[in-house]
């Protein structure tokens, strides 16, 4: 994880409910979560390595296949020093498999109440997903401040995540979009002040990683960390 010596935003150390200030830090000094989607559990760990060797320390598992969970397992077994979450949480049996599986944070695509209520109850950081700013009220009155803004491009990109974002930031909203982000445009996204890390799935498409094509995932994450650590060193200085 990149670390700057003495520099912790303010936002920061106003940290939600919804996810503890160190994990929040850990999110905001990577600026990039890996977004997965696998169909074997067994490219889980090589996956996870090809990404740590790149610099980038954090995963989210879709639950959008069957191997999602053994998945988890699998990475925080073999690869301890990366941090895997879980996405596509729609209901509240999944928060506590998640939980109870390892997950360090779970997500979802939409704003759900009870699913936020049963993340907050077992513990399990949670950020819910937001397209409108009601949307975005509801997550705030659960006392959620991390929000998933998706699907990011098709809603309207950074002019309207702009819009939507204005009448909520002095309450300290920040936000990790996803769907739409790339590389062409992730550092557009992430000098946004808003905006508090980005989700990439590219950094590992599905076609790549049913290739097995680990070069190819190491070689993104570093050049996307090595846009993270130009930008992030900027708002230090």
């Amino acid at each position: 994880m990149m670390e700057i010596p003495g520099f912790i935003p303010l936002a920061l150390r106003m940290s939600s409910s919804c996810f503890p200030e160190p994990l929040e830090l850990h999110l905001y000094q990577t600026g990039v979560i890996a977004v997965l989607m696998l169909d074997h559990a067994e490219s889980a760990v090589p996956v996870a390595k090809a990404l740590m060797e790149g610099g980038v320390d954090c995963i989210e598992l879709t639950l959008r296949t069957p191997v999602a969970m053994q998945a988890l397992r699998c990475i925080r077994e073999e690869v301890p020093g990366m941090m895997v979450g879980m996405g596509t949480i729609l209901n509240p049996q999944q928060v506590r498999e998640v939980k109870e599986a390892g997950a360090a944070f779970g997500v979802a695509p939409g704003m759900n109440p009870r699913v936020v209520a049963a993340a907050q109850r077992i513990g399990l950081p949670f950020a819910p997903g937001v397209c409108t700013p009601t949307d975005i009220e509801l997550a705030v009155e659960q006392g959620c401040r991390l929000l998933k803004f998706f699907p990011s491009e098709p809603c309207g990109g950074l002019a309207y995540l702009r819009a939507i974002a204005a009448p909520f930031a002095h309450l300290g909203v920040k936000y990790i979009p996803l769907g739409g982000v790339a590389a062409g445009n992730a550092e557009a996204y992430l000098m946004e002040p808003s905006v508090h890390a980005l989700g990439g799935s590219w950094l590992a498409p599905r076609e790549v990683i049913q290739k097995e094509d680990w070069q190819t995932i190491t070689r993104n994450a570093l050049e996307v960390m090595k846009m993270v650590r130009r930008l992030r060193r900027q708002e230090a200085h």
